[in-house]
Parts: C-alpha cells; structure tokens; sequence
C-alpha cells in the first residue's frame, strides 16, 4: 500500500479529518472503497489511550446493548489501522463497549488515518460534542486541547464552533476549589452560579458563598449580587441556618456521588442531625438510584 501523505493540521477538526477522503485508508488490494463502512472483528480493536472520558453509566451500557441486540450498530465507529488486521479506537468506545455486552463479533467501522496528536485532537472533540457532559468535563477537554495539542485559545475555539470568551469561561471553571468544581460535576451548582463566584478573589470566599448557594437555593442573579456586595466591601452573608462548611461533609457528599451518580446534597440541621437530598433525572432514574441503594 502507497503511503498516504497527510495534510499539516487538522483543518475544521474532527469532521475536516473524517470527511477527507485523503485521511482514507483502504484494504484488500484496492477493493474497499475510500470512505466505505467495513466490517471488522471487535477483538481486534485496541483502545484509545487518548480517550478523555473513563467513566461509562453501566444501566446505559445495558440498554444500549439491548439495542444494539435489535437494530445492530446504527452509528459506526472510527478506528485507524495499527498494522495488519489490528485497530484502534477514534471514537465510539460506548458502542464498542455495549456491542460485546451484545455478543457481537464484528461492528462496523470507518477506517482512517491518524498520527498521535491527531489522534487526541480527534477524541477530545468528539467527547466535547457529548450532549451529557458537565462543565468540568469539557473544561478539562478544552485545557487537554491547548496543552497537549498547542493549540490558541482563537484556534481551540475553531475547533470546537465556540468563541474566544465561552472557550474562556469554561477554562476559568478549573480555578475554582475541587470542592466547587466537585459541586458542579454533580449538578449541585450551574455554569452560572460558578461564573459568578470565579469573580471572587479568595478561595475561602468562593466557599463560603457555595455553601450558602446549597443551602438556601440561590439563584444566578443571587450570587451575582452577593459578589457585587462583596467586591463593595460588604458583608456576603446569608442566613445558612446554622449551617457551617465541614470539609467531612464533602468527603461523604463524593462518596455518595461516587455510588450513585446522581446529585446528592448533606444538610445539616445541629447535633449531628440533618438531612439527605437525591436528585434525579427523571422516572427511570429514580428507579436506577432505588436499585443501588437496595442493592
């Protein structure tokens, strides 16, 4: 086979890559067709080790599997050839993964051509274009992007279809404590509510005000006025009901996380009393939550 000369750069990304046909790489003498779907051996495809994503909801796997079982693989993979029938994953490693809960021996896979930093390039974009993602997650996408691809913020934001000031905003996220940045993976405070209190000054005030966020509820425009105050040299506090941070709690808040993936929020009330709050996202989860606790 010819070596295939690949361009300088990555263009538009991901789908610059992915609908060039000079990124094709063809088998069998010519017969494929550049850019036709084949059918390859699912024990033959190695892992990404670029993959930016660890975590995968094994129910989702589940039903995702039943699917596969039905209507087969809707969406075909990518992987890039290794050597002589061996591959490796550009994306779909959830549908990989679900088609051998499946039983499947083969899935159905776009073959192209990828150098290493191509290779990260072309994960970490198809992870940020996830539907499901939480802000920190696509903050950590974003910081991989520039580092590890020296990319500018202007080209990062190419990329990506976001300008220079969301790409921003997201990379300020990871400056906030692990406690908030935790928070926010869990779903207990907004994109907005971080926003606001990146524009503190001192880790203790950020803290500070994230408790009282859970605490009493507050709303975007709430926090916003409590910075405000708070930058005129006022007082940021509100009523808490006796409550104060205990970097214990936390440790318990992640366990629960941890457990159930689901938002959980400790109130505590005095006298070591309190409350427990599980949020979820709809029926079936609810029932999803119900089953790990019962199990």
């Amino acid at each position: 086979m010819n070596t295939i000369k690949k361009k300088a750069g990555l263009g538009r990304g991901l789908s610059a890559l992915l609908e060039n046909a000079d990124t094709d790489i063809t088998s069998g003498g010519g017969n494929a067709l550049a850019g036709s779907v084949s059918l390859i051996p699912i024990s033959n495809v190695e892992a990404n080790p670029f993959q930016p994503r660890t975590e995968f909801n094994p129910e989702q796997l589940a039903e995702l599997s039943e699917s596969i079982k039905v209507h087969g693989v809707i969406q075909p993979i990518t992987v890039r050839k290794m050597g002589f029938d061996r591959y490796q994953l550009i994306s779909g490693e959830r549908r990989t993964r679900a088609s051998v809960l499946a039983g499947m021996t083969q899935i159905p896979a776009y073959v192209r051509v990828a150098n290493d930093q191509e290779m990260l390039e072309m994960a970490l974009i198809e992870n940020i274009q996830r539907s499901d993602l939480n802000a920190i997650e696509v903050a950590m996408s974003y910081k991989r992007l520039l580092e590890e691809c020296n990319l500018k913020q202007e080209e990062l934001g190419e990329r990506v279809g976001k300008d220079r000031t969301t790409v921003n905003n997201y990379l300020r996220l990871l400056k906030l404590p692990d406690s908030i940045q935790l928070g926010i993976k869990q779903g207990l405070v907004s994109m907005g509510h971080a926003r606001a209190m990146i524009n503190m000054d001192d880790a203790g005030g950020q803290m500070e005000l994230y408790q009282q966020i859970i605490t009493n509820n507050l709303s975007v425009r709430d926090v916003e006025g409590l910075v405000k105050a708070k930058k005129n040299g006022n007082s940021i506090n509100v009523s808490m009901g006796g409550t104060d941070w205990d970097p214990e709690i936390d440790r318990i808040t992640a366990a629960f996380y941890e457990k159930l993936r689901a938002a959980v929020h400790l109130k505590t009330a005095g006298r070591g009393k309190g409350k427990i709050i599980i949020s979820y996202k709809s029926k079936d989860d609810l029932n999803r939550i119900l089953g790990l606790i019962q199990s």
